[in-house]
C-alpha cells in the first residue's frame, strides 16, 4: 500500500475485458459489492475496459507504472471458439499479469476464467454467471488480505 493512502482507503484498479461483457460485468459487481462489506469504499476503485483478454496484461503495466494504485484486479473470459487454441492465450495472459506484478511490485489478482467448451447455451450462461460472481467475490477477499499483509511487512 501507497506510504499516503489511508489503509481504510486503498487506491484500486479493476481491468476488465469486453468479450462477454455480461459475464465479466457480474465479476465486477461481485467484487465491488465484497469490498463494500469489507468497509473499503468502492468509489476508490478506478475502473477500466479492453476489447479483450489479450490487451489486459498492457494496461495493468501502464495503470502499475503511475504509481497511484495500491493493487490491481484483472477480469475476463478466454473461451475455444474454435478457431485457435484459447489455452495460447490464457498462458500469455496469465503470464503477462504475473510479468507485471513482479517487475512493478504492485500486486496483481487475476479473475481471468478459461471455461473449456464454453458455449453460448442457457445453461453454460447460467453457470458462468453466477461463477464470475464467486470470483469477484474471492478476488475482493485476496485484494483486502493482501493489502493487509502488505500494509504490515
Amino acid at each position: 500500500m501507497r506510504i499516503d493512502a489511508p489503509a481504510d482507503r486503498p487506491r484500486i484498479a479493476f481491468i476488465q475485458s469486453c468479450w462477454h461483457r455480461d459475464l465479466v460485468d457480474r465479476c465486477r459487481d461481485a467484487f465491488l459489492h465484497q469490498l463494500a462489506a469489507a468497509g473499503i469504499d468502492p468509489t476508490a476503485v478506478a475502473c477500466h475496459e479492453v476489447p479483450g483478454a489479450f490487451e489486459l496484461p498492457l494496461l495493468a503495466k501502464r495503470i502499475a507504472r503511475c504509481g497511484a494504485h495500491d493493487a490491481i484486479i484483472a477480469a475476463g473470459l478466454v473461451v475455444d471458439g474454435g478457431i485457435y487454441r484459447h489455452e495460447f492465450v490464457a498462458q500469455a495472459v496469465i503470464s503477462g499479469l504475473m510479468q507485471v506484478q513482479l517487475e512493478t511490485l504492485t500486486p496483481v489478482f487475476s479473475a481471468v476464467l478459461t471455461p473449456h467448451q464454453f458455449h453460448g447455451g442457457a445453461e453454460h450462461i447460467g453457470f458462468f454467471s453466477n461463477h464470475m460472481a464467486v470470483k469477484g467475490r474471492e478476488v475482493a477477499d485476496a485484494c483486502v488480505a493482501t493489502l493487509a499483509a502488505h500494509a504490515a511487512a
